[in-house]
């Protein structure tokens, strides 16, 4: 089964089946005890792809996992989220001694509620691995209870009460999952702004080149890939500095270079558009002029 190919679980059994489980109690959703999970077995495979949901929440995990191209060594409370797609892969040195909960959600279960729009916006979702939720002992307290509730529900008599118990619960969850999301922003300060100046250094550096001309304006994945993040999250990291996007950033830089040629130099307006990497005049006109107030003429005018 090991190999480098992915592979594919399709549904909540079949994750249960791999890693030697009883059949779940519900066949879209279960919650699995980390303490049951005991050892990776030597066939098993390197890399796999879920069709479902999975959210961790993971306590002195001897090992290692990788998502995407990054790696992270878990170590005490952290939650970590996977979507439907997303390549993973675990990495232990013989048995599991970590604890905690992994709670699994196929996106059936959530069909015709907020919750699966919802999921599909979640910045947490787009996570590259070493981007885990590192929580305090007062969040995971509150995350335990609420998987603990949602396995409660299904192992219990099921009655025509318990989908909406379970989907209000999951509301819950990832409504906290989301505060606690943000606050990992705030609370990791000194390295956020370190990673703001590396990205006004990143942008200060490719509009001084000549990448402009040659590429293009950089997109925001383009700057996340610079940084070893995804962009949802660094765009959710700018807001909680900044207020602005990472777009919204491009565009400062881009303003700000724009200025100082229409000001400082004799070139057309055309001329400066395509300097800026903007393949039509009309384009750089339209976008100076939404931010500005005013047209790139205009603008040259006031300093005459």
């Amino acid at each position: 089964m090991a190999g480098t190919q992915p592979y594919h679980l399709k549904t909540v059994s079949a994750l249960h089946q791999l890693r030697r489980l009883p059949s779940p109690g519900h066949p879209l959703i279960s919650v699995i005890d980390f303490e049951d999970l005991k050892w990776l077995a030597d066939d098993e495979p390197k890399y796999i792809v879920q069709e479902f949901y999975s959210v961790a929440l993971k306590r002195n995990f001897a090992g290692r996992m990788k998502y995407g191209q990054q790696q992270y060594d878990f170590d005490k409370g952290t939650m970590f989220f996977v979507a439907p797609g997303q390549v993973f892969s675990i990495e232990s040195e013989g048995q599991f001694n970590h604890t905690g909960w992994l709670l699994l959600i196929h996106p059936d279960f959530l069909w015709n509620t907020p919750l699966a729009k919802k999921l599909g916006r979640c910045e947490y979702f787009g996570y590259t691995v070493h981007e885990a939720l590192h929580l305090s002992e007062k969040e995971e307290a509150i995350i335990s209870a609420i998987m603990q509730n949602i396995a409660q529900e299904y192992r219990g008599n099921m009655d025509q009460f318990s989908h909406d118990v379970m989907i209000a619960q999951l509301e819950l969850l990832f409504t906290y999952s989301e505060r606690f999301y943000h606050r990992q922003f705030l609370t990791r300060k000194m390295a956020n702004h370190q990673v703001l100046d590396r990205m006004e250094a990143l942008l200060t550096d490719y509009f001084n080149s000549d990448d402009l001309t040659g590429k293009g304006l950089p997109t925001v994945q383009y700057i996340a890939d610079q940084l070893n993040m995804s962009p949802n999250y660094l765009s959710g990291l700018l807001k909680v500095l900044t207020g602005k996007s990472t777009q919204h950033h491009i565009h400062d830089m881009l303003l700000k270079k724009a200025k100082e040629k229409l000001s400082t130099t004799s070139l057309s307006v055309s001329e400066i558009a395509y300097e800026l990497g903007f393949e039509h005049p009309q384009s750089f006109s339209k976008l100076f002029k939404t931010k500005t107030n005013l047209s790139p003429q205009a603008f040259r005018q006031s300093f005459n």
